[in-house]
């Protein structure tokens, strides 16, 4: 055992690499006979007990990481006294849209019948969600998109939401926060991203912007991954997404305790990948970066 041993010193909690049958089977070339379900006692008399992979060791601790939940923080306060407009975006995991195994249980008499295998081919499309979620109101608006997550398929959610949904709710709108996280279609090095955002949300409502990324590796903590999407995971879990309108019905029917009410909106446009944005594109929007962590940091200017 000594070679196969692992454990946590505080607790004195250990485990072992080795299956209880293995063991069996080991213990009689010493002559002791022993069946697996005893093997299993003895292990949890010696403190062994069965035990997984924790996700605890972060390989990506920004030196600057704990400033940066600082700065968020405060923009967060300021924005919040003034009664100004705030929103964590981010894309959800796509979704195959068709009779499809979705994980989870549900309670009914008989079990729903799906296929065998997750094939692309058999899908009636790839829904792929982008969520914006409102902190101050505990609202949601996901944009269920059917093309590819791009930085142009970001903003048009968020200039969407923010014609639909926005407009009613705030008044006197002067300034947009935005918690998002430091990569994908809205990532702080994506150069198309800000330009989009400048050319569509900024100037077309004359409105500045504010956008604050989370470190890398903390995407974890931006409140639209835990206030919106886990909710709407837990609704949907066990219910194929057999069309485009069912998975629409199962985000705008989630709810929490704490009053969380979502609207749900599908999104036909194609979208392209690989464009990029030029100099001269760059050149033509107000990006003003903070003095403090610039690369998380900045404000478009309309």
């Amino acid at each position: 055992m000594g070679e196969d041993i692992a454990g946590f010193p505080i607790n004195l909690v250990r485990w072992s690499r080795r299956s209880t049958y293995n063991l069996s089977e080991e213990l009689k070339e010493y002559g002791i006979s022993v069946c697996p379900s005893s093997v299993g006692k003895i292990l949890k008399i010696g403190n062994f007990s069965l035990r997984v992979n924790r996700k605890c060791v972060s390989e990506t601790h920004h030196p600057d990481r704990n400033r940066q939940f600082e700065i968020i923080s405060e923009t967060r306060k300021r924005f919040e006294d003034k009664g100004q407009p705030i929103i964590s975006i981010d894309s959800k995991k796509k979704e195959l849209i068709g009779n499809f195994k979705n994980s989870g249980k549900t309670w009914r008499k008989n079990y729903d019948k799906v296929y065998d295998h997750d094939f692309r081919s058999q899908a009636i499309g790839i829904a792929a969600p982008y969520g914006i979620f409102e902190p101050i109101y505990n609202l949601g608006t996901v944009v269920v998109g059917k093309s590819y997550d791009t930085p142009e398929f970001a903003v048009n959610c968020i200039d969407l939401w923010f014609n639909s949904f926005a407009k009613k709710r705030y008044q006197n709108v002067k300034e947009l926060l935005i918690l998002c996280d430091g990569g994908g279609s809205n990532g702080s090095r994506s150069r198309l991203w800000k330009y989009y955002l400048h050319q569509k949300i900024c100037k077309k409502y004359g409105i500045g912007i504010r956008v604050c990324h989370y470190p890398t590796g903390a995407s974890k903590w931006n409140p639209v991954e835990h206030c919106l999407f886990g909710p709407i995971t837990n609704n949907w879990q066990g219910r194929p997404l057999r069309s485009f309108e069912i998975a629409l019905e199962c985000i705008k029917s989630t709810s929490t305790k704490k009053g969380l009410r979502v609207e749900a909106v599908l999104n036909d446009k194609e979208y392209q990948k690989g464009n990029k944005a030029s100099d001269s594109q760059m050149k033509t929007i107000n990006l003003i970066r903070n003095d403090e962590l610039p690369q998380w940091n900045y404000s478009l200017i309309p």
